[in-house]
């Protein structure tokens, strides 16, 4: 379907920096704003860096990492916090990829 993966939005707290791709400006602000909050969130819970991306199959997955010399980077927290994330937002996850189907 898709040749490459798509990334919906970033955040990282080692560049305290929050990034949405330009091609879902569309979205509703409301969505745009919870996506926002809730990557900062995770990186200044957690630390690290947070993305959010569409696989070629159209599949939102939630991918983080760290830098190897980050030693307050919390790798059980992270693991905790994205399966927490991935069953509250499960809703907004599902509308995501419907409008990632329909627009891309």
């Amino acid at each position: 379907m898709y040749q490459d993966e798509i990334v919906l939005c970033s955040s990282s707290k080692y560049a305290q920096k929050y990034y949405l791709n330009d091609d879902f400006n569309g979205l509703p602000k409301d969505v745009k704003d919870e996506l926002k909050i809730m990557c900062v969130l995770f990186t200044e819970d957690v630390g690290g860096i947070i993305t959010l991306m569409f696989d070629k199959d159209g599949n939102l997955n939630i991918i983080t990492d760290a830098a190897e010399e980050d030693i307050l980077y919390d790798e059980i927290g992270s693991v905790l916090k994205v399966k927490q994330i991935q069953e509250e937002k499960k809703e907004l996850f599902e509308q995501l990829e419907q409008y990632f189907e329909a627009f891309f």
